[in-house]
């Protein structure tokens, strides 16, 4: 039976492996037998490998390893299997030829097999497209009647995937004491768990019935004592209580579908088709790294409600299960909602304050889906950036996670940063409208049928970028060596987790910053946008576009940054295309400028990018009114306002590294021609006015001179006021008004100029480095550390500018 078989599916069925570098492993000693461990009985995935190893010249598993006749031992052992043709109940006893290769290798001293893990998956390819009738007959956790594999070969033949461990020796694995048929149930039930670590990492695990799960929730004992709380203080009846708990768990809880997700990637991919020009997703290596014996949590940054979509379809496209993803409660709306919690979507509140019993459900709703293995994704910002800056990180679901790992410590827990880059949004008019200042509207199912008038534009490329993984039990390791003989409460809290959760925050973020992608978009708004009427002569802006490109190329941020291929004169083609640019021609030289309609945007699509150039900028600033600057004036400027943009922009330097750092930028910027270094002295010097090099030196230094400006304002309006007499909110209150009258006056195309939380985080730092106090009634007061500060802001702003701010705070 297995020759003709193999004749067949060797016609049709076309594998991947993974990993292929495990082949050679295989083969590369051939002194011990190999025996294959698969994870299912099935003739086919036995077939199918044989042919793999034909052709790969490795032993097969139809080879004979011990025993004749009835007592044969072939070189393929499946180790989950149904009791018998009319019996469906699965197997748990160990497979006898495992117990007879144990006894074998036991008796004889210079025996051993070499044991290979092997699962094959029908239909879960990576980077493979099918149709609707391959999605319904992709793998899930039922064991396969002959007639489901057979439309399974059919169907998917060509799309499946074969995972092959590395080989491990038999005698390596057994103990001293215990019969052979107990150490082969010992091998069998650790292989068995291996195995279902692997297919839920590709398929996503067995969720059972959504009724099992808030079963499981509401019986826990931190959910039976929050819900004896509840009754107690709002004298209701425990009955009652049980019940508002179950409806949480209801309101809460993912109804997570196989079928659902095969059937979705299939309109996902023609969704992508029409509205971008394609999905790059970047350092999926990082993935295949971390295993799967670990807890996955993906965090991305927030940019846009396609966020939810791209990510889970990356993943699914590399052959990993869809992750389960914390949505806001204001997408639980009609239809929708449904749709995404079979998608994985389980939704949360925006506040738990006051509600022990909330709290204590959806942690623990938490915890149960961690602990069944399943990958969790959610955004650290808490809502979409209407800005392009990643927002300070709400830390209560970070909290959450560390918890429930602290409370159950079984599976690692590896932190996983995504960083999304898109070319245009689709909700672009939408925010424009928000940062003019229009409320935000609440989401309705009016708004999808709305959306699908993107349907006819087209969003040009999209960028999923993976992040440096963040791993907790080394993170908890450098806060506390002795974290595992910790004593925690019921709800996993002890005086060091929180400040651990909020130096994860701040290591996810700027790890999410480490990894973006640089488009044409991000490049012509960082160059166009430094000029004061967005326009440029054509040849001047193809050369400040190249200048940008080489020094991301000669001081990268990160290795995990990726750039656009194109030059100068490429991306402003791409610019016209997207229409995003409009050129107007003229005898000396065509002029081209930002569309009127894409001008407050473009200031979003400036900030996804803006960190990657703000140290060179800072530097470049000091020689806005300074034709020479020394060394040491340039480190200190760096050194006084570093803290401030890199709390601000998430920059990944500390202040102990940062010197070394601002001498590389120095060289690349003498490198690039547009500073030099006097002979002889510590002075840097810039070219001189007129040249061309000394434009780009300025059209470099504006992206970091409206935050200079901001932090001069607030300065500014702080010691006009004086010392004792604002709050921290009524200087803010005030920031905010003072920065909106300069756009009216000096028509900024920048709404995040007057965004009150960004004042409200620069009076924050200035607190907490001590350069402001607050006195016992709560007002501002300073000294002279404040008008150091100052004086440095002053030496890089240019009189002008100085000049205008002052006149506004003094009016």
């Amino acid at each position: 039976m297995i020759a003709p078989l193999r004749w067949l599916l060797a016609r049709w069925v076309k594998p991947e492996v993974r990993p292929e570098a495990v082949l050679g492993s295989i083969g590369a000693q051939r002194a011990a037998p190999v025996c294959y461990m698969f994870e299912r009985r099935s003739s086919t995935d036995v077939a199918v490998l044989e042919n793999l190893c034909t052709r790969q010249g490795l032993p097969t598993p139809s080879g004979r390893l011990v025993g004749r006749g009835k007592d044969t031992v072939r070189a393929a052992i499946p180790l989950l299997q149904a009791r018998g043709f009319f019996d469906a109940r699965i197997e748990r006893r160990a497979p006898a030829a495992l117990v007879r290769l144990i006894e074998v290798v036991r008796a004889d001293p210079s025996f051993d097999v070499r044991l290979v893990p092997v699962a094959v998956y029908w239909g879960r390819a990576p980077e493979k497209e099918g149709s609707w009738w391959r999605l319904l007959l992709t793998e899930n956790w039922a064991l396969t009647g002959g007639f489901r594999k057979l439309l399974q070969v059919l169907f998917n033949g060509r799309f499946t995937l074969i995972e092959i461990g590395e080989p491990v020796s038999l005698r390596g694995l057994l103990e001293e004491a215990g019969s052979a048929a107990v150490q082969a149930s010992r091998l069998t039930r650790l292989q068995r768990a291996a195995f279902r670590r692997q297919r839920a990492a590709r398929i996503g695990p067995d969720l059972s019935h959504r009724r099992t799960i808030v079963t499981q929730v509401l019986r826990t004992r931190a959910v039976r004592s929050a819900a004896a709380f509840e009754a107690r203080s709002k004298q209701i009846s425990r009955r009652k209580a049980i019940l508002n708990a179950r409806d949480y768990v209801e309101e809460i809880a993912a109804n997570y579908s196989h079928v659902f997700i095969n059937l979705m990637e299939g309109g996902l991919r023609r969704l992508w088709n029409r509205l971008y020009d394609g999905v790059s997703f970047n350092h999926a290596e990082t993935l295949r790294q971390i295993g799967p014996e670990r807890e996955v949590v993906f965090v991305p940054c927030h940019r846009s409600h396609m966020d939810y979509l791209l990510l889970s379809y990356v993943i699914y496209k590399q052959g990993y299960a869809v992750p389960h993803i914390a949505a806001g409660i204001n997408l639980n709306i009609p239809v929708v909602g449904r749709f995404l919690r079979k998608g994985g979507a389980f939704f949360l509140r925006r506040s738990f304050a006051g509600n022990t019993l909330y709290t204590a459900v959806f942690m623990k709703y938490l915890a149960t889906i961690m602990a069944r293995g399943h990958s969790i994704e959610y955004f650290i910002e808490g809502g979409r950036s209407r800005t392009g800056r990643l927002l300070q990180p709400k830390t209560g679901m970070l909290s959450m996670t560390v918890r429930s790992f602290l409370r159950d410590p079984r599976r690692p827990v590896v932190f996983l940063p995504v960083y999304f880059g898109y070319e245009r949004i689709v909700e672009a008019g939408t925010y424009v409208g928000e940062l003019s200042g229009r409320p935000k509207s609440k989401e309705s199912i009016g708004d999808l049928f709305r959306a699908l008038r993107v349907l006819r534009e087209k969003f040009g490329r999209v960028h999923v970028n993976v992040g440096e993984p963040i791993h907790l039990d080394e993170l908890l390791a450098q806060q506390d060596p002795s974290w595992q003989s910790s004593t925690l409460d019921e709800e996993g809290r002890a005086p060091w987790v929180g400040p651990l959760v909020e130096q994860l925050a701040q290591r996810v973020m700027r790890n999410i910053n480490a990894a973006a992608a640089v488009n044409p978009i991000n490049l012509l708004a960082i160059t166009l946008l430094a000029m004061p009427r967005q326009a440029m002569v054509a040849q001047d802006l193809v050369r400040q576009l190249d200048l940008c490109l080489a020094l991301l190329k000669l001081q990268p941020y990160d290795s995990r940054v990726t750039v656009t291929t194109l030059d100068g004169g490429e991306i402003v083609a791409y610019g016209e295309s997207m229409r995003v640019l409009q050129r107007q021609t003229h005898k000396l030289g065509d002029v081209v400028r930002i569309n009127d309609d894409m001008a407050v945007l473009m200031a979003y699509y400036r900030n996804n990018v803006a960190h990657l150039f703000t140290l060179p900028s800072l530097i470049a600033c000091a020689f806005i009114s300074n034709t020479t600057v020394r060394t040491e004036d340039i480190q200190r400027l760096a050194w006084r306002i570093y803290p401030y943009v890199a709390a601000e922009l998430f920059l990944k330097w500390s202040e102990t590294e940062l010197a070394q750092v601002v001498d590389q930028t120095l060289g690349a910027l003498a490198q690039l021609g547009v500073l030099e270094r006097v002979e002889g002295s510590d002075l840097w010097r810039r070219p001189p006015s007129s040249s061309p090099k000394a434009i780009q030196l300025s059209l470099l230094a504006q992206a970091s001179v409206q935050t200079i400006e901001r932090y001069y304002l607030a300065i500014a309006t702080l010691t006009h006021a004086g010392s004792g007499i604002l709050t921290a909110r009524a200087l803010a209150e005030r920031c905010q008004l003072m920065a909106q009258r300069i756009n009216m006056l000096y028509g900024f195309n920048s709404p995040e100029f007057s965004d009150r939380a960004m004042f409200d985080q620069f009076i924050a730092l200035l607190l907490k480095r001590s350069v402001i106090r607050n006195d016992e009634a709560g007002l501002l007061v300073f000294d002279a550390v404040l008008e150091r500060v100052a004086a440095d802001a002053e030496y890089v702003l240019s009189e002008q500018i100085r000049h205008s701010i002052l006149q506004v705070t003094h009016a």
